[in-house]
């Protein structure tokens, strides 16, 4: 086995510190990437503070990948050296199942294997993105294209994924009007993503003090949610919510903007149950869906179209040694939009 140097944290809450790691031995079909630039995931801090339930650590958080294949193995087709590529929430996936053999890894029935703060199917832990290298099998990396910086393409692998796939399935385009509650690392891709497949894009955000980046983005309005009157003005307006945030939301009054038939659909995750009135639905045939990020196939159909719409994320780029106060800042809304690390400071 061959070591890398990454960034752990030792226990849940503790602070991310540069350690030596393992990498695996390249199997036939794995390729090693040496890692450019690790975005910050929102999710990264849910598990590595242990919020989403019980974790394995020590953890290498990161699955917002991006860097060039160094090394391949002796079966590998799709990558050659020097080929830049990402990975994105998943390294493993049975390959047998009806899901798949369709392209949607991610509900594998027999488990897709995480990036990270998981395990494969041989028992091994997974290690993330916040690293210098990682091995992985071909089937997981996806190509990004030139057109596209590694360091704002990184945030596409989840953030870029998590937005476009929503916004595909619920028929976001010409003719539609969409919503895009929370202006954050999820919802500024959300707007871009929308606006390019030729929605009408409205952001729902607490304030209006982001209102201008919202129109630098593609929407055509941005109205503050702490206004009471926000609510009468846009009932009925809209024919798909895209909310974006990790927090509980009063689901009534978001539901009420719909128009009949139309769809909310939640990306954030919050901690804590969310409510809502059976009636806020039926009244108008409306649905309150989930969303979970794209296959391997939609995650390269998304980077392709980022690729020809010029969209990228939004980052601020930090050194390793910035990343813990990187977490309380994202915790505190005080990002715009997403942190993506160097991964040549780890260790330096």
């Amino acid at each position: 086995m061959s070591r890398t140097t990454a960034l752990s944290a030792a226990t849940a809450g503790a602070a991310l510190e540069a350690t030596s790691i393992e990498l695996r031995d390249l199997r036939d079909d794995d390729i090693v990437i040496d890692i450019a630039f690790a975005g910050i995931c929102h999710s990264d801090i849910h598990q590595v503070r242990e919020e989403w339930g019980t974790a394995i650590f020590p953890m290498v958080p990161g699955h917002e990948i991006a860097g060039v294949v160094s090394e391949v193995g002796n079966g590998v087709t799709r990558y050659k050296v020097g080929d830049r590529v990402g990975v994105g929430c998943m390294v493993d996936s049975c390959g047998e199942c009806e899901y798949c053999k369709d392209g949607q890894e991610q509900f594998c029935t027999k488990g897709a294997v995480m990036t990270y703060n998981g395990k494969g199917y041989d028992g091994e832990e997974t290690k993330g993105g916040y690293s210098q290298q990682v091995v992985v099998s071909e089937r997981f990396a996806v190509r990004i294209p030139d057109a596209l910086e590694l360091d704002v393409a990184a945030p596409l692998l989840c953030a870029g994924i998590t937005t476009f796939n929503p916004l595909k399935r619920w028929g976001a385009g010409p003719g539609t009007k969409v919503a895009v509650v929370g202006l954050g690392g999820l919802g500024h891709l959300g707007v871009k993503f929308a606006a390019a497949l030729g929605a009408e894009v409205t952001v729902l955000s607490q304030t209006t003090s982001k209102e201008a980046d919202s129109l630098k983005f593609g929407a055509v309005a941005h109205h503050a949610t702490k206004d009471p009157e926000t609510f009468e003005k846009l009932r009925g307006s809209f024919d798909l919510i895209l909310n974006t945030v990790s927090a509980n939301l009063p689901f009534d009054d978001y539901l009420s903007l719909l128009k009949p038939n139309g769809a909310m659909v939640n990306v954030g995750a919050p901690s804590d149950p969310s409510t809502f009135a059976a009636f806020s639905l039926i009244g108008g045939s409306k649905a309150l869906a989930g969303s979970n990020i794209g296959g391997i196939p939609q995650t390269q159909e998304m980077l392709d179209f980022a690729a020809e719409h010029g969209i990228a994320a939004e980052i601020e780029k930090i050194g390793a040694d910035k990343v813990n106060e990187a977490y309380d800042r994202v915790v505190n809304s005080d990002v715009r939009y997403r942190f993506v690390i160097d991964t040549a400071t780890i260790g330096a």
